[in-house]
Parts: C-alpha cells; structure tokens; sequence
C-alpha cells in the first residue's frame, strides 16, 4: 500500500512524503498505522489523534484531514491530510 501525507498551510502544500508499506502479513489497519508513523516522523509530526471525523472520513473514502484539535502540541500549519493511494 501506498500514503500520502502532507502538511497545508493558506492552501498551498508545505510539505509532503509518500511511504510505502509492504508487509502483506499485516492487516489494513495496521499498515495504515505504520504508514502514519512512519509519516509523522519523517515530518517531524506528534501522531494525531483519531476523532470520530477521521474514522468517518477514512472510512469513507480512504483520506482524513487532521486539524489543530487531533495534536496534542501546537501546529504550524492548518491541517494534515493522510490518503491512501494505492491498495494492495
């Protein structure tokens, strides 16, 4: 599987990664947890919080956006976008 993250700031992209997760022994969920991590840290990003919004949202349609309210520190940024693009 394939993520994408990146940071938005007055609507233009700031900073992005794409990783790569290729465990096939892992569950969806799991590779989506280590995509986000492996994310966060290669953008130096505390991990966010998932609220009930971000469940919906990746549920949905694969794509949440984390704002201010899902970081336990202060952001420089105006949201966080994780998507998924490529499934296994």
């Amino acid at each position: 599987m394939k993520f994408w993250g990146k940071l938005i700031k007055n609507n233009k992209c700031i900073n992005d990664i794409t990783v790569s997760v290729d465990d096939s022994g892992l569950t969806r969920t799991k590779k989506v947890f280590s995509a986000l991590e492996q994310i966060c840290i290669e953008l130096d990003l505390s991990a966010p919080i998932w609220l009930d919004k971000n469940i919906s949202d990746f549920t949905r349609s694969s794509r949440t956006r984390f704002y201010g309210d899902s970081f336990i520190e202060s952001i420089e940024f105006d949201f966080f976008e994780f998507i998924v693009i490529e499934e296994d």
